[in-house]
């Protein structure tokens, strides 16, 4: 993430900024800042990651949002796109802005991976409605899966290798690393 020349931008001006611009922009505090594209490997895991919600959300009050899905936490102001979204039961939105997220995948890259795990990671943290994020690799077959547990957040699982299937208890699903990897070499 890189910031933007402007010195303050409120939530207004980036928001308009954003909804008009062909790129993704995260915003906080002020700061506005560009988001980098995806690889190849990182788009079909993102893409292999909503199937498999979808396929096995199907007829249940879930849904499911790729990455140009705007979440915003109203407890720390931070506006960002979140690789794959889930939320379970009725969605709230403030405009196009989605405000509680059940799950969220992050699909770190290299440049991104310590921001990810770390500043985004703690704002999402604090998002109340949020019950689980998932950290998949992209540059090996990798998961991480925290939950809430009360106030606390704890690693519940992980795992490497095609064989893992993790529980994602939060909206009744299994992740396959298998189908999560599905045609991607590494």
């Amino acid at each position: 993430m890189s910031a933007r020349p402007e010195p303050f931008v409120t939530v207004e001006q980036y928001l308009a900024l954003d909804r008009e611009s062909e790129e993704k922009h995260e915003y906080l505090s002020g700061q506005v800042y560009a988001m980098a594209g995806g690889t190849p490997e990182h788009n079909a895991i993102g893409a292999n990651l909503i199937a498999e919600f979808i396929r096995q959300l199907k007829g249940r009050l879930c849904m499911t949002y790729s990455s140009d899905q705007r979440v915003r936490g109203a407890e720390t102001g931070l506006y960002t796109y979140p690789d794959v979204t889930v939320v379970c039961g009725e969605p709230t939105f403030e405009g196009d802005t989605l405000l509680n997220p059940t799950l969220v995948v992050e699909v770190p890259s290299p440049s991104s991976e310590g921001y990810d795990r770390g500043e985004k990671f703690a704002h999402y943290r604090r998002l109340e409605a949020l019950r689980e994020v998932v950290f998949v690799a992209q540059d090996r077959v990798r998961v991480e899966r925290y939950v809430r547990q009360g106030a606390r957040w704890i690693l519940e699982s992980e795992g490497d290798g095609r064989d893992v299937v993790l529980p994602l208890e939060a909206i009744g699903c299994e992740l396959s690393l298998a189908e999560v990897y599905d045609k991607i070499s590494l």
